[in-house]
């Protein structure tokens, strides 16, 4: 290899660190975000919409079912919820995962800065050059790929947060609705538990 002058040198060293910091930055980058939905059937808690009642002047069979039904239509009117329909079957949950996965960033910033540290270091210590880069190029790494994964906690704390408007949502419609249903039938002379 011929011989550098002092300034040919300097330009030499100034272009390798730019052209390595310009690596481990692009690298090491957050990228925009992207996320993996997992979506996985969990069955929301039960909503208890039984209502247990018993004659108390002797109504005959027919009487109940006819008068059971006929507060099962006033109290779905009153309150909004139909136990029968489909809006109690189990709902998916959505599960954020960040793309590409936690730990991608820190190893490839960890390569990146091995290499360059290997071509910065002095000719005999390219080896602690690319120990010492590895290091920063981990560290650089691992807060990205934190940064990344904060985000995605974001993203899945208000799809739970949505998830249990929900649920409460259905819940006070089916109290309402069991009320309902409760006052009817001892509107019609029936115990009610």
């Amino acid at each position: 290899m011929p011989m550098l002058t002092k300034s040919q040198d300097r330009i030499r060293w100034f272009l390798t660190g730019l052209l390595g910091l310009t690596l481990l930055t692009i690298s090491c980058s957050p990228r925009p975000a992207h996320y993996v939905t997992e979506p996985s059937v969990i069955p929301d808690p039960p909503i208890s919409t039984r209502i247990y009642f018993y004659p108390n002047q002797g109504q005959t069979a027919e009487q109940q079912d006819r008068d059971r039904y006929e507060c099962y239509l006033w109290a779905v009117q009153k309150s909004g919820f139909d136990p029968s329909s489909s809006q109690l079957v189990p709902h998916q949950r959505v599960l954020v995962t960040p793309e590409p996965p936690t730990g991608y960033d820190t190893v490839a910033g960890a390569a990146t800065g091995a290499i360059l540290g290997a071509i910065i270091g002095s000719p005999g210590s390219t080896g602690e050059g690319a120990v010492i880069g590895a290091l920063a190029g981990a560290a650089i790494g691992a807060s990205s790929d934190a940064a990344r994964q904060e985000q995605a906690d974001r993203v899945q704390s208000r799809y739970d947060q949505q998830t249990a408007k929900r649920y409460s949502d259905q819940e006070r419609k089916a109290r309402n609705y069991r009320r309902a249903m409760s006052a009817c039938l001892e509107g019609r002379d029936y115990t009610v538990h």
